[in-house]
């Protein structure tokens, strides 16, 4: 069975981090997309001629073209068109935040549950190269017990900085740095934070954050990211009673799609670091070069795929996503009392 899934928007979401990991995905097809401005509508002619467009999500439900939906507008506008998606008993992928709130992300889901469709949230990033190669590395017990992590994403990106009160980094960023750790590290008990602020014509907006989570097992992730301070570094920095591993990576897959290559045309070797950006593991037997594990942001769609036709868990659940948005509005908290705020 192949899964036919709609995309809802074409920006930097639909055009680079949806649309070509859809189509490179094992039981997917691209079966559409909602575009409307002229611009737009030109470029997904360019991108994918033989996929249909739509001018609105009800066109392309109306159609019948799809049996699940990824929803990539802007922040404000995907609460409403997942409910839309829900209501037509239609499977929905949500970019994250999917929600304004940690509560209304709940809502979502429990909307989900009743009509009987999957909602899953878009944290592809667990599927980054450093991330993988991190985390097998703590599989390995490579590391021994995890002490603390560091994860720092900076980028000298202001254009793509969402301005205004529903955007900020926190939610951008922040939604895919603190799933990250949630997935490395488990449950969070109490988080501190600091955040960045610039006044812009839309309105006070964080551009930079540092984030404290200490997690219920004791470890801690200690995180951080920018984009208006021209600098661009992914980092990554592991302490536990073995030794550290610390990599540098050129976030891989998103300069490839940037790049204008795309994962079909080269699945075996698709997304792995350079050598040049492999990490190294620092250990009592000395310092060992780490080769790159694979990213595979098509992982996500293949797993989606799975749990909807095996009545599974999709790869992140509304609950899941929701506890992310929690933590996210705990630093909020955090931030704006100066007080470490624990997790209920």
């Amino acid at each position: 069975m192949t899964l036919r899934i709609g995309c809802v928007g074409y920006g930097t979401g639909g055009r680079h981090f949806h649309t070509p990991f859809i189509a490179a995905a094992k039981g997917c097809e691209l079966a559409g997309i909602v575009a409307r401005a002229p611009a737009t509508i030109e470029a997904v002619r360019e991108d994918w001629p033989d996929t249909p467009i739509f001018p609105s999500l009800t066109a392309m439900i109306e159609a019948g073209v799809c049996d699940a939906v990824t929803i990539t507008t802007p922040p404000q506008t995907r609460r409403e068109l997942v409910l839309e998606a829900i209501a037509a008993g239609v499977h929905v992928i949500a970019d994250k935040p999917f929600a304004p709130s940690a509560a209304e992300a709940r809502a979502l889901g429990e909307a989900a549950d009743q009509a009987g469709v999957t909602l899953a949230v878009y944290q592809n990033r667990r599927f980054d190269a450093d991330m993988q190669t991190l985390a097998k590395l703590i599989r390995e017990d490579a590391l021994g017990q995890i002490w603390r992590v560091h994860s720092r994403m900076d980028f000298d990106d202001p254009a793509t900085l969402e301005a205004g009160p529903t955007g900020g980094l926190l939610r951008d960023l922040g939604s895919h740095l603190v799933d990250q750790m949630i997935w490395l590290q488990g449950a969070v008990r109490t988080v501190e934070a600091h955040m960045d602020y610039v006044d812009l014509p839309e309105g006070k907006t964080d551009a930079g954050f540092t984030i404290t989570l200490c997690h219920t097992s004791g470890a801690r992730s200690h995180i951080s990211a920018s984009k208006l301070n021209h600098l661009h570094c992914r980092e990554l920095r592991a302490y536990g009673t073995k030794g550290s591993y610390v990599g540098q990576s050129t976030d891989v897959q998103a300069q490839l799609i940037f790049a204008g290559k795309r994962p079909l045309n080269d699945l075996a070797g698709w997304g792995y670091e350079p050598q040049s950006h492999w990490g190294t593991l620092h250990v009592a037997s000395g310092d060992h070069a780490v080769p790159s594990e694979q990213g595979r942001y098509h992982d996500y769609y293949e797993a989606f795929a799975r749990s909807i036709a095996e009545g599974t868990p999709p790869p992140v659940t509304a609950e899941q996503g929701a506890y992310t948005l929690a933590v996210l509005d705990a630093a909020r908290e955090s931030a704006t009392t100066g007080k470490t705020v624990e997790m209920g």
